[in-house]
């Protein structure tokens, strides 16, 4: 299966992320936005993010941390931060993208995503990790759910 097929799903169903596991024995569709889909897969379920190929919409610098630390071997993405771009290049992440961006745009279009900002001081992809798991669990908090 190829990159290309994955880019097709993901806009054909309206996605945030396509994963094809390393063995090509599956792919796994992402619906929410922001980064919660990668940080819980990470988590919960390692083994399909290590070596995986990934077809994205928007992937910011903790997006990019994530997919570094469960050892993603290729992704394509419609927009991407330069940030995020230099951390998966520093790990040698194929990598291919539509817009290379200065930084994420939040969803209301006036500041840098919370998630871009708060990782931009974490020199590595493991440094990153516990700001996003913070972030995570506020927001989990504040929705009143686990999700």
């Amino acid at each position: 299966m190829d990159l290309g097929y994955l880019i097709k799903i993901l806009h054909d169903e309206a996605l945030s992320c396509v994963i094809l596991k390393k063995d090509g024995s599956s792919i796994v569709r992402c619906h929410r936005r922001g980064v919660i889909d990668l940080f819980e897969l990470l988590k919960n379920d390692p083994a399909t993010l290590d070596g995986a190929t990934i077809a994205d919409k928007v992937v910011g610098r903790g997006a990019a941390a994530l997919m570094v630390l469960g050892g993603v071997a290729r992704l394509h993405t419609d927009v991407l931060s330069r940030p995020a771009l230099e951390l998966l290049q520093q790990a040698g992440v194929e990598t291919s993208y539509g817009t290379l961006a200065d930084n994420i745009i939040n969803r209301t279009g006036d500041d840098i995503c919370p998630v871009e900002k708060l990782t931009s001081q974490a020199k590595t992809a493991e440094e990153a990790l516990p700001l996003i798991e913070d972030f995570v669990a506020k927001m989990a908090n504040r929705n009143g759910s686990n999700k």
